[in-house]
């Protein structure tokens, strides 16, 4: 799905695969596929790397996609380097490695799945998607955060949660004072006094 945006702008699409099925389902559409590992440097030249425009990791392992960060980055500067993140904290790790793109695998599935919850449960189309939009502006301001050096825990508070979050207290500007410590025993006398005559007075 990622090379069809690429083949409607006529650009050439070369697959490196080690999964059969999936070679076989590639050619059937007419795809340069070459059977083999990715993170091999022999590999990559053999499917032209060497003079690509754009190298696109869209490998199912963290650690695979790591390797033939790596080995792009050092053998390959010319390419632009666009990486499938498998998480948060892979995402920034990819950056972190000096890469072009990256795109969390789940993040724009996960806002779609919630924008169409919405819908289902009866929220309006407009409203629901600008709910969508609001999620993702917070998910970038707080992505922000924690590529400024504030670690993954950076900007919690742009996400929203069922657990409620407590309100801090804020500091009174002066000193309590008790209302009736000047007369305590008057104020009291005088309430008693004033509860007792209610008690006596008939009810009109």
């Amino acid at each position: 799905m990622a090379s069809q945006a690429l083949l409607a702008r006529d650009v050439s699409v070369t697959i490196i695969d080690n999964d059969v099925d999936m070679i076989r389902s590639a050619s059937e559409f007419g795809f340069r596929v070459y059977f083999g590992d990715g993170t091999r440097m022999d590999v990559l030249r053999a499917s032209g790397a060497e003079t690509a425009r754009a190298i696109a990791v869209c490998v199912d392992k963290k650690d695979a996609a790591d390797q033939i960060v790596a080995l792009v980055r050092e053998a390959f500067p010319q390419a632009k380097l666009l990486v499938r993140a498998f998480d948060r904290e892979h995402a920034l790790n990819l950056v972190k490695q000096g890469v072009d793109v990256q795109v969390r695998e789940t993040f724009h599935s996960a806002i779609a799945f919630g924008e169409a919850a919405l819908r289902e449960l009866g929220v309006e189309v407009e409203e629901a998607a600008l709910v969508a939009r609001e999620v993702r502006r917070l998910d970038s301001e707080r992505y922000e955060l924690e590529l400024a050096g504030g670690g993954i825990r950076a900007g919690m508070g742009k996400v929203r949660s069922n657990v409620p979050m407590a309100t801090p207290l804020i500091p009174p500007h002066r000193a309590g004072k008790r209302l009736d410590e000047d007369n305590a025993e008057e104020g009291v006398s005088s309430i008693n006094e004033d509860q007792a005559a209610d008690a006596n007075t008939p009810a009109s």
